[in-house]
C-alpha cells in the first residue's frame, strides 16, 4: 500500500509566517523610534525655531500707508481731497490659482476683458511685501461688495478693503496746475524709498502733486495683526499710527480762476495772473483742460486715447510748457536794453514809411501797419506797436546785448519756483545757431528777434514774469503756487539778481508808455480799458504760426484757423500801486488787442473791483 503525499508542510509555513512578523514588527519599531525621534528633535531640540516660525505665520506686521496732504487754494477751498473708496486687493501668496480667480472676479463683477487686463497688470507690476495685498479693482459698487461677500468662500486670498482714493472736486479747472497722482510705476519705484512708500500705491505724477510729493506722502506707519490660517486678521496687536502729508495751500484763488477761463471761453490758449508783490500765481489757465480723476486709479485705453489724439492737446500744459514766440510782448523790454545802454534816448525818433530795410540790402522788413506811422519816438512805438522803430533799436543794439538783457528778464530761462514741468524757452544768440544750427548769425536775424520774432519763444509764464518785474521796477519775485504748507515757506534761495538801471526814471517812462497803449487815444489795447475806475499798463503783441513771403499781405480768410497768428496780451494794474500782472496767449486768435486784452481786463476788474459779481465753479460729488 502506498504512502500518502503530504500536500502542505504546516510546520515550514509557521515558521515562515513567524519570520515575517518579526520582521515587520522590527520595521515597525524601526518607524516608530524614527517618528519618536523626529518628534523629539522637532519639538525639544528645534522648539525655539519652530515656535518663531509658527508666531511669524500667525502675526504678521503690515504697513499703514498715511493720508495724503490736501490741497487748498487761499480761500481755503479744496483742491485735492482724500475720498473713501472701496476696493478690491488681493494676496497672491493665499491664491491658488490666479486665472481661475480672476475668470471667476469677471462673472461676478461684470468686468470687461480690458478691465482684467488692467487688474492683472497691476497685480504682477506692482512691487510688495510678502503677504502684502495690492488692490486691482477700484470703486465697487454696493452690489459688487455683496457679491464677492457672498462667494468670499470660492476666493481664497480677495478681500474688500476701504481706503482712500485721491479726488479733484472741481476736475479739469486745475488740471494743469494742481496735477495728479496715479499708480507707481517700475522706474518711480526704482528711485523711491522702499520703506517710506510701503503699503503705497500712488505717487504724484505732474503739477504741485509732484513737486511737493514729499511734503504730501506723509510718513507710513505699522502694524501687528494676528490672522488664522486662511490669512484673515483677527485683532491688531500693536499698532504704530502713520503721520499724515502736510496740507498744501495755494496762491491760487478758485473765484479768479473762473473768471479767467470764462474769459477764455472756448479757445485753445493760456491765462496766468501774478500777484508782482509775492510772485503768487493767482490764475493758472490751460485750455483745454482735462479730468485729472481719470488717471487715480487708471485711465481707460479709450480715454487715454481720446486725450492723446485730440487735436487740441488737453493734455498740454501750455502755462509753463507752450513756446510761442512772444511778439510785441517784449518791446517794452528792448527799449529799456536801448535806454539803459544809451543806443537812444526817449526823444530818438525812426522815420516809419511802413517797413525797414538794412543799409545796402534790399529785403524789406515790413511794420504791421503797412502805410506807416510817419516819425516815431519811443513812446509812440510803444503805445502803437511800431515794428520798424524796433527793428532799428534791434539793430544799433546788436544780439549780444539784446540776449543780455532779456535773459536778464527771464526769457529763455525758468523763472519759476516750484513748476517743474517749465520749460525754458529760447533766447537765440550767435553762440546758439552756432552750436545747433552751424551757421553763423545774420544781421537780418537781430532785426526779426528785436519784435519777439524768428528763433525767440518764451512760455506764458515767463511773460507774465516779465511783466512783474516790469510793474515791480526790476525786482525779482520768481513766481510761485504755494502759499504755505504747515508753517513752512517755498525756498528761494535761487532768486536771481534783480534788473538795476543806470537811471531808475527809465522804469516809469517805460510804464507810461505802457498806460498810454491802455488809456492813450493811438493805443492798441484802448478799447479794452474803455471806462475803468482805475489805470492800467499793457502791451499787445501778435505772433506769426506760418511765414509770409515778401510783399504779400496776411490774409486771414486764406489761412486754415490753425495757422493764424496768435493773439496775446501782458499787463498789471493799477498803474500806481502793481496788485496783479497778466499774460494771456490765445492761439490763433489774431488780435492782441481785440482778443488778448479783453481776458486781462475781466481779471482786473475781478481782482480789484470789489463790488464785482464773484465767479466760481462747481464741485463734482463723485468720478
Amino acid at each position: 500500500m502506498a504512502k500518502p503525499i503530504q500536500l502542505k508542510d504546516h510546520l515550514s509555513d509557521a515558521r515562515t509566517v513567524q519570520r515575517r512578523v518579526v520582521l515587520a514588527a522590527v520595521f515597525m519599531l524601526a518607524l516608530v523610534a524614527g517618528l519618536v525621534a523626529r518628534m523629539y528633535y522637532l519639538q525639544v531640540v528645534q522648539y525655539e525655531y519652530h515656535s518663531t516660525l509658527s508666531e511669524n505665520n500667525r502675526v504678521h506686521v503690515q504697513p499703514v500707508p498715511p493720508p495724503r496732504g490736501r490741497i487748498y487754494d487761499r480761500n481755503g477751498i479744496v483742491l485735492a481731497e482724500n475720498r473713501p473708496s472701496f476696493s478690491l486687493n488681493i494676496t497672491r501668496e493665499r491664491v491658488t490659482d490666479l486665472d481661475t480667480t480672476f475668470a471667476l472676479l469677471q462673472s461676478l463683477l461684470e468686468l470687461s476683458d480690458e478691465d482684467v487686463e488692467r487688474s492683472q497688470r497691476r497685480l504682477t507690476q506692482t512691487r510688495r511685501r510678502p503677504f502684502e495685498s495690492v488692490p486691482v479693482v477700484f470703486e465697487l459698487s454696493d452690489e459688487q461688495i455683496a457679491r464677492i461677500a457672498v462667494n468670499q468662500f470660492r476666493l481664497p486670498g480677495v478681500e474688500v478693503q476701504a481706503s482712500f482714493v485721491r479726488h479733484y472736486p472741481f476736475a479739469e479747472h486745475f488740471a494743469h496746475a494742481v496735477g495728479y497722482v496715479g499708480r507707481i510705476n517700475e522706474q518711480e519705484m526704482a528711485r523711491i524709498d522702499q520703506v517710506a512708500y510701503a503699503g503705497t500705491h500712488y505717487i504724484g505724477k505732474t503739477g504741485i502733486e509732484r513737486y511737493y510729493e514729499d511734503w504730501l506722502h506723509g510718513t507710513v506707519g505699522y502694524e501687528e495683526v494676528e490672522t488664522n490660517a486662511r490669512g484673515r486678521v483677527l485683532r491688531v496687536l500693536k499698532r504704530i499710527d502713520p503721520e499724515p502729508g502736510r496740507d498744501l495751500t495755494l496762491h491760487l484763488d478758485s473765484r479768479l480762476q473762473a473768471v479767467a477761463e470764462h474769459a477764455l471761453g472756448n479757445r485753445r490758449g493760456a491765462v496766468i495772473a501774478i500777484e508782482p508783490e509775492t510772485g503768487g500765481v493767482l490764475a493758472y489757465v490751460s485750455q483745454p483742460g482735462f479730468n485729472p480723476n481719470l488717471f487715480v486709479t487708471g485711465i481707460s485705453y479709450a480715454d487715454y486715447g481720446a486725450l492723446r489724439d485730440s487735436l487740441d492737446q488737453p493734455l498740454f500744459n501750455r502755462v509753463v510748457r507752450g513756446l510761442y514766440p512772444p511778439g510785441s510782448t517784449i518791446k517794452q523790454m528792448v527799449a529799456l536794453a536801448g535806454l539803459d545802454t544809451g543806443v537812444v534816448t526817449r526823444t530818438s525818433r525812426v522815420f516809419d514809411p511802413g517797413f525797414y530795410q538794412l543799409p545796402n540790402h534790399s529785403h524789406k522788413y515790413r511794420n504791421w501797419n503797412r502805410s506807416g506811422d510817419g516819425w516815431v519816438d519811443m513812446h509812440l512805438a510803444i503805445v502803437r506797436s511800431n515794428d520798424t522803430y524796433f527793428y532799428d533799436l534791434a539793430h544799433k543794439l546788436g544780439i549780444d546785448r539784446l540776449h543780455d538783457y532779456m535773459t536778464r528778464f527771464g526769457i529763455g530761462t525758468r523763472v519759476s519756483l516750484d513748476m517743474h514741468e517749465e520749460a525754458a524757452g529760447l533766447m537765440p544768440s550767435r553762440e546758439w545757431k552756432r552750436n545747433a544750427r552751424r551757421q553763423p548769425w545774420y544781421p537780418g536775424e537781430t532785426l526779426i528777434a528785436g519784435i519777439g520774432q524768428g528763433y525767440m519763444l518764451a512760455t506764458p509764464l515767463q511773460l507774465a514774469h516779465s511783466t512783474a518785474l516790469i510793474a515791480n521796477r526790476g525786482v525779482w519775485k520768481r513766481p510761485r503756487l504755494l502759499l504755505h504748507a504747515e508753517g513752512m515757506a517755498p525756498d528761494e534761495s535761487e532768486t536771481p539778481d534783480n534788473v538795476h538801471l543806470r537811471n531808475d526814471g527809465d522804469w516809469d517812462f517805460i510804464i507810461a508808455a505802457m498806460e498810454a497803449v491802455m488809456h492813450g487815444e493811438r493805443g492798441t489795447a484802448r478799447s479794452a480799458a474803455q471806462n475803468a475806475p482805475y489805470r492800467m499798463a499793457g502791451k499787445t503783441g501778435t505772433a506769426q504760426v506760418v511765414a509770409i513771403a515778401q510783399g504779400e499781405k496776411y490774409d486771414s480768410a486764406a489761412l486754415q484757423e490753425r495757422h493764424r497768428d496768435h493773439a496775446l496780451f501782458v499787463g498789471f494794474a493799477p498803474v500806481d500801486d502793481p496788485k496783479i500782472a497778466v499774460a494771456v496767449m490765445v492761439e490763433n486768435g489774431e488780435s492782441g488787442g481785440r482778443v488778448a486784452a479783453p481776458v486781462a481786463r475781466q481779471l482786473f476788474d475781478a481782482w480789484l473791483l470789489p463790488d464785482q459779481e464773484p465767479m466760481s465753479f462747481t464741485a463734482e460729488t463723485s468720478q
